[in-house]
């Protein structure tokens, strides 16, 4: 990384109301990621409010049946709130509270990230606010009834496509109109600097814990590091601690939706070209007169049409590479690791099991595979019966 940039990608192309609240936003992380004192209050909340470190399993049934590598999840769905999001709310909840904000922000899609901030508002007493698109407050109803729960307020945002990247830009304005105590708690590393820096700093403990731990279960470093994509929090949070390690492959699971040729894909790499939109330079589905496209997949959190600045430079360098997986074939993973191994995932991190479901056959017995679960699925039991035919009323 080099100032504000990864590459050509990244910067901060924002207005002049919020230039100041992002100066501030990366004096006070600079001046606080070292600081003992905050490192030892946010490792507390890891440990004994997060419930970290996560587990890395031996999916022993999964890798008997597909033959093959060796499989291993690392299980982010354990976390208090059931995804990797705890992980990023908690450090910058924390990191608001020392810049004596009162009043936190955020955008959600499949509303794992609205769940997360609305838990840290009310565990470190903070007025919390969530933008999310009406379409995924229709689909995800539970998450919604949850945010409320926890004391946040859910703003439906009706705009554009009425969903995740209308959801960022509602949270951008408001950001703009009130930044004297607000802080806006974004998701993803994605945004403006410091933003992609900041959530991938805090997402990064998944990729430490991973090393340590495939260390002590197989004595040497995995072959692949698998993840989902949207943003790309969770995947930059697996891949971080290895992006210097060359024999490690790191692989990025895009939402494919109907098709790449479809029309109804929100594979980004695969579809999309370079633009600016959301405060940084990255790729993005376009129109054919450089607008932002509408995406779609049956995922709620991989439907958004960027990815992170870090991701396009990893993608640039040939570091890490990116695949699309459609939605009947994440179905189908979701399917098999809850038949499989009693393992219930999100239909984000289903993508990546069935790209793992793909290629593991293939690969030598020796070879060491750790997907990322990101996520639990409860959220997502609704959608995907739907998708089958079965029509669930929660």
């Amino acid at each position: 990384m080099q100032g504000t940039r990864f590459g050509q990608h990244g910067g901060q192309y924002v207005p002049e109301t919020l230039m100041p609240a992002v100066i501030e936003l990366e004096r006070e992380y600079v001046r606080l990621k070292d600081d003992p004192e905050f490192k030892a209050e946010l490792k507390e909340l890891f440990d004994n409010y997060a419930g970290r470190p996560s587990r890395l399993y031996f999916a022993r049934r999964m890798s008997e049946d597909l033959g093959g590598a060796r499989i291993y999840l690392k299980r982010e769905d354990l976390n208090h709130t059931g995804a990797h999001k705890i992980n990023n709310v908690l450090g910058q909840a924390l990191l608001a509270k020392k810049m004596g904000k009162t009043r936190v922000i955020a955008e959600t899609g499949a509303g794992q990230h609205g769940v997360a901030s609305a838990t840290a508002a009310a565990l470190l007493d903070l007025e919390c606010e969530v933008f999310m698109g009406a379409e995924d407050v229709e689909r995800q109803a539970l998450n919604v009834y949850k945010m409320r729960l926890l004391g946040a307020q859910v703003h439906p945002v009706t705009s554009g496509t009425a969903t995740l990247k209308d959801a960022v830009s509602e949270t951008m304005r408001e950001w703009s109109q009130r930044v004297h105590d607000t802080h806006y708690l974004l998701g993803s590393v994605m945004g403006p600097h410091p933003f992609p820096m900041i959530v991938r700093d805090f997402q990064a403990v998944i990729s430490a814990e991973i090393k340590e731990q495939c260390l002590a279960a197989e004595g040497r470093l995995p072959d692949s590091v698998l993840a989902c994509v949207g943003g790309g929090s969770n995947a930059i949070g697996a891949f971080y601690h290895f992006i210097e390690d060359p024999s490690v492959e790191l692989i990025g699971i895009e939402a494919a939706g109907r098709g790449v040729d479809s029309g109804d894909t929100a594979a980004t790499i695969t579809t999309g070209r370079l633009g600016i939109f959301h405060g940084m330079k990255s790729y993005f589905c376009q129109d054919e007169y450089g607008q932002i496209a509408p995406v779609y997949s049956i995922s709620a959190g991989l439907d958004y049409p960027g990815i992170g600045p870090e991701h396009a430079a990893l993608y640039d360098s040939g570091r890490a590479r990116y695949v699309p997986v459609t939605d009947e074939e994440a179905v189908q993973a979701f399917e098999y690791l809850s038949r499989m191994e009693g393992i219930i995932p999100a239909i984000e991190s289903a993508h990546a099991l069935a790209y793992a479901m793909a290629t593991a056959p293939h690969l030598g017995k020796d070879h060491i595979m750790v997907v990322n679960l990101s996520g639990r699925g409860d959220k997502d039991c609704v959608s995907v019966a739907r998708y089958r035919g079965e029509d669930l009323h929660e």
